[in-house]
């Protein structure tokens, strides 16, 4: 149904959570530009709706315009997930001539001294404030994306306020997942149970004040849930994701699972993959699922979580998810939570490598 395309890994932010893999791409490794306008073109050919363009930051590719306009042109729905960092009144109209549908804005904070902290980028805040109005003017619609953390938790209220002042559609809070960057920082981004409930009552409260104005998508605390989220919809059901050298994934972080072979773009078609692919063979379905799962009433409605979570945390892939109340390794989360402690140096981040950060 959708695709993420993450155009680079370059970025001018240097997020503590930053999902992407601790090993990046280079631009010498990108996709040319010929080449992903023929993976747009398989996309819609394989029944994909919609395609996510990502990165790092995809402003930083110079033929995003380009590759906007063949995305488009494919007849897939384009949604340009971005810092702002990059962007200018007339390269937004470029896009809006080329035919972007839609725009996710990242957000670190709700003022600039804690949104430019957290992302390691002086000016980024005014920047993202300035690209949200430009969004606004070429009426293409807004979503505000903002992870929360341990850190900007109990700002809620006014994150929301933010995206509503903003001109967004929609507000997507997204509660930090522990990939990536974020599980180098996890001390410092885990929130507390009582951030959560908060976050959580918050979120619920908005919805109903702000119904016909904003859509609120919550993405909760996953180590303080009962059972886990369907990951991305479930494994290779819904969603693949394409990486700046071609390699095409199940899900975000699933290079992080040994003994996976991940197909390239380069050599294979994306229909081949998507259908015979090994790694997206691996856990579809439910024959994979050992106990407790197997026998579960629950596992065709979040086919046993993150396969990334349990191999993380549990230390195999096959694994329940951890967070799982019926999981043997719950107690493993259990023990994260509690090692958290109520103090933190919060200067004491570990940002994202950025070898390169421009174009």
């Amino acid at each position: 149904m959708a695709m993420l395309a993450e155009l680079t890994h370059r970025c001018p932010l240097a997020c503590p959570y930053c999902s992407n893999p601790l090993d990046l791409k280079t631009r010498a490794e990108e996709l040319e530009t010929r080449e992903w306008v023929r993976v747009f073109g398989e996309a819609a050919d394989l029944g994909v709706l919609h395609v996510h363009l990502s990165g790092g930051e995809p402003a930083a590719r110079p033929d995003l315009v380009e590759l906007t306009a063949a995305a488009s042109g494919s007849g897939l729905y384009t949604n340009l997930i971005t810092s702002g960092i990059g962007l200018n009144e007339k390269r937004m109209d470029a896009l809006a001539d080329a035919g972007l549908d839609h725009v996710q804005l990242s957000v670190q904070g709700v003022d600039e001294q804690a949104a430019d902290r957290v992302g390691g980028y002086t000016g980024g805040y005014r920047r993202k404030m300035d690209v949200a109005r430009m969004v606004r003017e070429r009426r293409i619609p807004l979503t505000v994306n903002a992870v929360c953390h341990r850190q900007n938790m109990d700002d809620i209220h006014c994150i929301i306020d933010l995206a509503v002042e903003l001109g967004a559609r929609r507000l997507e809070v997204a509660t930090v997942q522990f990939t990536g960057w974020a599980t180098v920082n996890r001390q410092q981004l885990m929130p507390t149970r009582a951030q959560v409930a908060e976050t959580t009552a918050a979120v619920e409260l908005a919805r109903r004040r702000l119904k016909g104005v904003l859509v609120i998508d919550y993405v909760p605390a996953d180590y303080y849930a009962t059972y886990p989220k369907a990951c991305m919809g479930g494994w290779g059901r819904v969603g693949l994701n394409v990486d700046p050298s071609g390699k095409v994934l199940p899900c975000h972080a699933a290079e992080m699972i040994p003994g996976l072979v991940f197909d390239n773009v380069r050599d294979k078609s994306l229909a081949q993959i998507w259908y015979d692919g090994d790694a997206f063979n691996a856990f579809r379905g439910t024959e994979w699922m050992k106990q407790p799962c197997r026998t579960c009433e629950r596992r065709e409605i979040d086919f046993g979580g993150c396969r990334c979570q349990a191999m993380a945390i549990a230390g195999e892939a096959a694994f329940a998810d951890p967070v799982c109340a019926k999981s043997p390794h719950r107690y493993l989360v259990d023990q994260a939570i509690e090692s958290l402690g109520v103090d933190f140096v919060e200067a004491d981040f570990r940002y994202r490598a950025a070898p390169e950060r421009t174009r």
